[in-house]
Order: structure tokens, then C-alpha cells, then sequence
């Protein structure tokens, strides 16, 4: 096959992204137009706002990725799109910029699940990843276990049963008064805190269930914080976000290793945006070292929402001859594992 040069955008979210990826590997541009100060005052995204931002930054965020990569719109072989899961609205704005300039071009039109570009992160960056492979990906509304036999090649381990893990930690952020987004701030007042201060409580479920479940640990720290109110004691947040940060990351942890092990795999990836985690990552490379298996994961800037790492899967996608027709529709709530 020739070269792919791929276009690709993703809106799923407060991101509005565009990238130019070459062969999966090779990014020639990359745009991310982040709308956090926009709705850090309500709190969280607001699906509205968020719709209309993408509409006013979308076409400017193209113009400016073809500028960086010095090409012409003519010179891109394939256009890409994240077209679930996600904000309905804001996804829409996504999918119909790719299927208009994939019908103006000629071009192909891939579609890409959001949870499988955050894989495809880590094959952006490290092209030396050998199959099979078990990936954590977590994230703020995603929380799922996976064996990755080849490229699109999936057995679903385990997934969230209620709260994901980064919404969890929007959550419990929230809850401290740190504002939004919680994960970030969370882990900044971690680093202060005693992570033993505060006994809350692991949810394991089942003997050999790789499924998570961190709606039990959100109320205990949400009791926690309205006992200590009640009795008119202080309350120390850097103190709570550590306790409440090392109980999700042993949950995650023992879970990711149970099931490298059970697979025997020699490898594992981490995923989404809750792999930015610094003490995620520390954790999990330093149980992974002890047993001689490889830890994988992407550069932080492509943890969070991106459109390079919608590129790297939608080439491997164009590899397969995988592509989307000009009826391609949003989905917000695209199950993984569904083209």
C-alpha cells in the first residue's frame, strides 16, 4: 500500500483537535484547541457550549493543521473521524466536517471509535509493540480491560460497572472544591498527602472479575467529608486526595497484572487520559518491573482527547480496508469493540 496521510479530527468532547498523520507513525501537524477555561466556571462541560466551540474552531483548526504540515487539501489520501463515544452535539460537528471534506475530496472516509484511538496512542509512539498485549484504558467516563491479539483484534477483560475512574476522580474533585478538571487536581494535592491518612474502601467484586466498580469509593469519601462537617473537625484535602488517588490505583494495578499474568502476556499498555497519572504510572512500572513485564504508554499530550491518535488507528483501519460510507452517523454512546 502507499503512503496514508491521513486527516483526522476528533470533537468527541472540549477538544477540538485536528491532526495530519503519515503511515501511523508521522505526525506532520497536529492542532488541539482546548475549551477547559470556557467551562471551568460551570464546573464541568457543558454539551451545548462545547457544540457551538467546536463549530467556531473546527474550520480554523484545519486550515492550521495544513499549514504545519505544508500540504494542500489534495495531498491527503484518507480523512478521519471520531464518531463515538461522546457528546452528541459535539461529535456531530466532528463527523460532518470529515464526511464534507471526504466527499469534496474523493477521498476515503474512516470512522474511528474515541476508546480505540486512545489504544492506538501508544502505537503512535513506541513501534515496537508485540502482539498479544493487555490494555488498561482509563479515562473519564471509560474504564476498561482488554487483550489485544493484533491490530483490531480485541477480547474484553473486564470494564466499569458504574463510575469510571476519572469520574470518579471529577467527581471526589469537586466534592474537595478543587473545580474542574478533577484528575489533574486530584494528583497535584496527592503529592501532599499521606495516602494511608484515610481508610476507604477497594471494590474487588467477584473472585476473578476484571470489571471495576468506584461508585462505593466516590460515597465513602463523600460520607467521609460530611461526617468530618458534621462533627466540626478539619478536613485535610491533600490528605483525602491521596487516600482517595491510592485506592484507585490499586484497584487498577492488581487487576492490570492479574490479567497480564493470566494471558500471559509480555507486554502492557495504558490508556486515556487517567494514564497521564503520574502515580498510575509509577505504580504500575514498578509492580511490571518486578515481573519482567514491559509498560507501554504514550507521551502525556497524547493521553488526553487528540486527533493524532485518531490518525495512527484510522491508518491501520485504511490498512484493513476498513472504511466508513458518507452516511456515517455520530453514535454518543458506541460501545468499544463496534465499528
Amino acid at each position: 500500500m502507499t503512503d496514508t496521510i491521513i486527516l483526522a479530527v476528533e470533537t468527541s468532547c472540549d477538544e477540538t483537535a485536528v491532526a495530519v498523520v503519515k503511515n501511523g507513525t508521522e505526525v506532520l501537524a497536529e492542532v488541539v484547541a482546548s475549551q477547559i477555561s470556557t467551562h471551568q466556571k460551570f464546573g464541568g462541560v457543558v454539551p451545548e457550549v462545547a457544540s457551538r466551540k467546536h463549530l467556531e474552531l473546527i474550520n480554523i483548526s484545519i486550515e492550521e493543521a495544513l499549514e504545519q504540515a505544508n500540504l494542500t487539501f489534495s495531498e491527503i489520501t484518507h480523512f478521519a473521524v471520531t464518531y463515538g463515544p461522546g457528546l452528541v452535539g459535539a461529535l456531530l460537528v466532528g463527523v460532518a466536517t470529515a464526511k464534507a471534506m471526504a466527499f469534496a475530496a474523493q477521498k476515503p472516509l474512516i470512522g474511528v471509535h474515541h476508546i480505540e484511538g486512545h489504544v492506538y496512542a501508544n502505537f503512535l509512539t513506541h513501534n515496537d509493540i508485540e502482539f498479544p498485549v493487555v490494555c488498561l484504558i482509563v479515562s473519564g467516563g471509560h474504564t476498561t480491560l482488554v487483550e489485544i491479539t493484533d491490530y483490531g483484534k480485541y477480547q474484553f477483560l473486564g470494564q466499569t460497572r458504574d463510575d469510571a475512574a476519572g469520574e470518579a476522580f471529577d467527581k471526589v474533585a469537586r466534592a474537595l472544591g478543587l473545580g474542574y478538571p478533577g484528575g489533574p487536581k486530584i494528583e497535584e494535592c496527592a503529592r501532599e498527602g499521606s495516602n494511608t491518612a484515610i481508610k476507604l474502601p477497594r471494590s474487588w467484586l467477584e473472585d476473578g472479575s476484571y470489571d471495576f466498580s468506584f461508585s462505593g469509593l466516590k460515597s465513602a469519601v463523600l460520607n467521609y467529608l460530611n461526617k468530618q462537617e458534621m462533627k466540626k473537625e478539619a478536613i485535610n484535602i491533600n490528605d483525602v486526595a491521596a487516600s482517595f488517588q491510592e485506592a484507585v490505583i490499586e484497584v487498577l494495578s492488581e487487576k492490570t497484572l492479574r490479567a497480564a499474568k493470566e494471558a500471559q502476556v509480555k507486554t502492557i499498555l495504558l490508556a486515556g487520559g487517567v494514564a497521564a497519572n503520574k502515580a498510575l504510572r509509577e505504580d504500575l512500572s514498578d509492580r511490571c518491573s518486578k515481573l519482567g513485564i514491559r509498560l507501554v504508554y504514550p507521551p502525556i499530550k497524547y493521553c488526553t482527547d487528540n486527533a493524532a491518535m485518531i490518525g495512527c488507528a484510522a491508518h491501520y483501519k485504511a490498512l484493513r480496508g476498513e472504511f466508513a460510507e458518507l452516511n456515517l452517523n455520530a453514535v454518543p454512546n458506541l460501545k468499544f469493540g463496534v465499528s
